[in-house]
């Protein structure tokens, strides 16, 4: 079953107290729809709406009162009132009917029985409309695409998949668990793009979907575009994003274009709201709490590392490789790792940083900072010896903190290093298909 770990978080938000209507968010075609539907498994009734059928979204166009739109869903759909608490009300692409949004309310305030989860493409435009959702009645959950973990249930890895999970893994598992890992890289996590290959194992059938994702995703800009000028504007953004993914970018001229910085500034923020891209803002700041610097150029995270081999061409420079860094000066590895670190978490607020020393003849940049335990860990990803990591050196330097991890090729080890000041520090090695499991890896060796 694909996004498993999506299905355990909605079951620990069913089984919550004071749960409250919940809404998903996520880019077009990451699979909210096809988790639901599992996780509506769980019930012993299952409404599905759709607001992009007329029948549905009249639902709450014509009725204005909740007890009268309750009363026609359960009687339209055959569905008893007296299993209200064991019904779950999924409301699909609800960003169409701005009344639903606003009922979102209504559900938590009279009927909190009834188990309510509604999604949409592009949630965010809604805002821009000038409709809120109903602060403090409703939760927010962001979908991810397919990360490695899901990726090897897909496959059928079992075994592999069970060694995943072991902490710390078995040194004999790593070789198999490293290839398995690059497959996943090339072709990424889109649940389409995994189907596919999981069924038929043959990279030169999914190029296809590559294409209709992405034509999805310009077909949407015809939703939000304010006039045929946006339109041209958001879908050269689109396209740029997959090129510059994994690199700092400049606004003037992005995408080797003629736009200038403030409206490439609107339309990747834009991109931003719709989850297709992730802009990672820098700090200088060497503890907790940090404070990204907006007036710094940022990293772009594009939405998945397949769509942006694909788009950038280096799925053919990919496979078969032996070590993610020895390709696009290692901002793949880096990709990837980004991905892996934004899909263990399904928290609306959660984000990636990044370390920055921006001085004359000794600039440094440290590639992630995670928050753990109130920490702040420093992460880097490479391939190469432990001297080569002079940036995470000047960060420790200036900083109390005294422990920092690496995502590489090589196995799983705890080294004990010291500074040219003197100070100790400890550095957790752990190869890079484990980058989903940071968490549990920092639990294990007591940061």
């Amino acid at each position: 079953m694909y996004q498993r770990n999506a299905v355990k978080e909605l079951l620990r938000w069913k089984d919550s107290k004071g749960r409250k209507p919940l809404v998903l968010r996520g880019a077009r075609q990451v699979g909210k729809t096809t988790i639901v539907n599992l996780f509506a498994e769980n019930y012993a009734q299952y409404v599905y709406l759709n607001l992009e059928r007329d029948k549905d979204r009249e639902i709450f166009i014509k009725y204005g009162s909740i007890e009268e739109i309750v009363q026609y869903i359960f009687l339209q759909y055959n569905k008893s009132l007296d299993k209200i608490g064991d019904t779950l009300l999924f409301i699909d692409e609800i960003q169409i009917e701005p009344k639903a949004v606003a009922m979102l309310r209504y559900f938590y305030e009279d009927y909190p029985h009834l188990h309510v989860i509604a999604a949409g493409s592009m949630l965010e435009t809604l805002f821009d409309r000038g409709i809120n959702f109903p602060v403090g009645r409703v939760e927010f959950r962001v979908m991810h695409p397919v990360n490695f973990e899901e990726f090897l249930g897909a496959m059928g890895e079992n075994q592999a998949l069970e060694l995943y999970n072991n902490i710390p893994l078995p040194a004999f598992a790593h070789t198999k668990l490293l290839q398995l890992f690059h497959t996943y890289t090339l072709i990424g996590g889109m649940p389409e793009v995994v189907s596919e290959y999981a069924e038929n194992k043959d990279i030169t059938s999914i190029p296809n979907i590559y294409e209709s994702l992405i034509a999805t995703y310009f077909d949407d800009v015809e939703k939000y575009a304010k006039n045929a000028n946006q339109v041209q504007l958001v879908r050269h953004a689109i396209r740029s994003s997959f090129y510059e993914a994994g690199t700092r970018i400049r606004y003037q001229g992005f995408g080797a274009s003629s736009y200038n910085s403030r409206e490439i500034s609107e339309v990747l923020r834009m991109l931003e709201k719709t989850m297709l891209i992730h802009l990672v803002f820098p700090t200088t700041q060497t503890s907790a709490p940090f404070m990204p610097d907006v007036k710094k150029s940022p990293k772009l995270q594009a939405l998945d590392t397949g769509m942006v081999n694909y788009f950038s061409g280096l799925q053919k420079e990919l496979f078969g490789t032996k070590d993610l860094n020895s390709h696009y000066q290692g901002k793949i590895a880096e990709h990837i790792v980004g991905q892996e670190m934004l899909s263990s978490n399904y928290n609306v607020l959660n984000a990636l940083h990044f370390w920055v020393r921006e001085k004359k003849q000794s600039d440094a940049e440290v590639d992630f900072l995670y928050k753990f335990d109130g920490q702040v860990i420093p992460v880097e990803v490479k391939s190469g010896t432990y001297g080569k990591l002079r940036s995470l050196h000047q960060f420790l330097e200036l900083s109390e903190i005294s422990t920092a991890v690496r995502f590489y090729a090589g196995p799983f080890q705890v080294e004990e290093h010291k500074l040219s000041t003197g100070k100790l520090f400890k550095l957790i090695n752990i190869p890079y298909f484990l980058s989903g499991k940071l968490n549990e890896y920092l639990d294990s060796v007591q940061c």
